[in-house]
């Protein structure tokens, strides 16, 4: 695995090291499951898009295929 560095405000990263604190967990596992989550949100946002182009113009595509 290759690691990141992040510049974290210190408020930010006390946040993390209460959380990381108060749930037993490491600070770094914290912000890893973060930014997975923050990515599958981003995944399911652009598939919606291209879902919402290709249903509006699937004539189009259909004819360009042909």
């Amino acid at each position: 695995m290759q690691e990141l560095t992040l510049p974290l405000t210190p408020g930010l990263r006390d946040a993390l090291d209460d959380l990381a604190d108060a749930t037993g967990r490491s600070p770094q596992d914290i912000a890893l499951d973060a930014v997975r989550k923050r990515l599958e949100e981003e995944a399911a946002g652009v598939r919606a898009v291209a879902e919402r182009l290709a249903d509006a113009h699937a004539e189009l595509l259909r004819r360009l295929g042909e």
